[in-house]
């Protein structure tokens, strides 16, 4: 199977996948403020990641590359929505690019379309500098996504089965490149070792990126004839992997909260978890895909003013102010974390204000 042709498999079971409606953002709910002294009005959604300043906390996630036309024609929708509502986008992985020059349209028709938008390019972390540097310059990028996808190379049967040097390769490029470097995980979650020993590098902002949204172990077993099944339930859910991040980062390197985000409750989910921003994909993609860019751009707002409602109804005027909104965790999320040292009452126990 060809890379395009793995890529478009990626896109139709994140498409096929958003018929699921239950992941970690469930065990999260807010405590009721009855006096949030605060106004819709007021409401401003302004962040800062790493040396990036974006007018809303809401990141499209990279999901599409390589892939011919119809990536191409989504990518460019993807990008059109983005620039209409000021949210940052990824492109997906532009090593295809690499072996295949005239799939650079697909990646570079972003850039064309969003010239002053936030825009992320896209490399794996057996990525070299000179690489590093040609993927920026294929979409004049304002930052670089580095994925880590360890487990879905692993079930890949053409997989990688090598990932020595891999923490010393990001901190070259993340030292040498002109433009911050953020690192990613695809969808088993950052975990709080994983963000600490980043923490050793240049790279300014990381991606958690934890289970509850495209599965990949899922998509590449389906290709195996002895498939690994354990690895379809491995990793950190996304509530959790955001919890051990933030505590690594420590506010020494910005956190972007992900894994099956699906609207701008799990948005403000994420933020008062302590993300910085919160990175989607599956659901944006399948606005696209039903409703062109314009619906994608619909999907964008209405996760802008349910995040503005949200923001109202607890009282937080600004991003920071969310990050000390008052939560309770139940489920599996406060077992997770009970069990790996983050008692969850810290978060039923915040002080907006404080």
């Amino acid at each position: 199977m060809s890379r395009a042709e793995r890529k478009k498999d990626h896109i139709n079971y994140a498409l096929s996948a958003e018929t699921k409606t239950k992941n970690s953002f469930d065990d999260v709910r807010f405590v009721h403020n009855s006096l949030p002294e605060t106004s819709v009005s007021q409401i401003d959604q302004f962040v800062s990641i790493g040396e990036l300043c974006l007018s809303s906390p809401i990141i499209i996630n990279a999901m599409t590359g390589g892939g011919g036309k119809e990536t191409e024609r989504m990518n460019e929708c993807l990008a059109a929505a983005a620039r209409d509502t000021g949210a940052a986008m990824a492109v997906g992985s532009q090593m295809a690019a690499f072996k295949d020059p005239a799939e650079e349209r697909t990646y570079n028709v972003v850039r064309k379309v969003n010239k002053d938008g936030v825009i992320f390019a896209n490399l794996g972390s057996e990525l070299t500098l000179e690489q590093a540097k040609q993927a920026v310059d294929m979409v004049d990028a304002n930052a670089l996504q580095i994925h880590l996808n360890v487990i879905q190379e692993l079930v890949m049967p053409e997989g990688d089965r090598d990932f020595n040097g891999a923490l010393e390769t990001i901190s070259e490029i993340a030292a040498s490149l002109h433009v911050p470097v953020i690192i990613k995980e695809v969808g088993f979650g950052l975990s709080y070792e994983a963000v600490t020993q980043l923490k050793q590098t240049n790279v300014q902002v990381v991606d958690t990126g934890g289970n509850g949204g495209t599965n990949f172990a899922e998509i590449e077993n389906k290709r195996r004839n002895e498939p690994f099944e354990f690895f379809n339930k491995w990793g950190l859910a996304a509530v959790p992997s955001i919890v051990e991040s933030v505590h690594a980062a420590s506010r020494s390197i910005s956190v972007i909260g992900s894994g099956g985000v699906r609207n701008g409750y799990d948005i403000a989910k994420a933020i008062a978890l302590g993300a910085d921003a919160a990175g989607m994909a599956g659901k944006v993609l399948a606005a696209a895909d039903q409703g062109g860019k314009e619906g994608a751009k619909r999907f964008i707002n209405k996760c802008q003013e349910e995040l503005k409602m949200i923001m109202t109804a607890v009282g937080a005027k600004r991003i920071s102010d969310l990050k000390n909104a008052p939560l309770v965790l139940t489920g599996e999320s406060n077992h997770w974390l009970e069990e790996r040292g983050f008692p969850p009452s810290y978060y039923s126990r915040k002080r907006l204000g404080k």
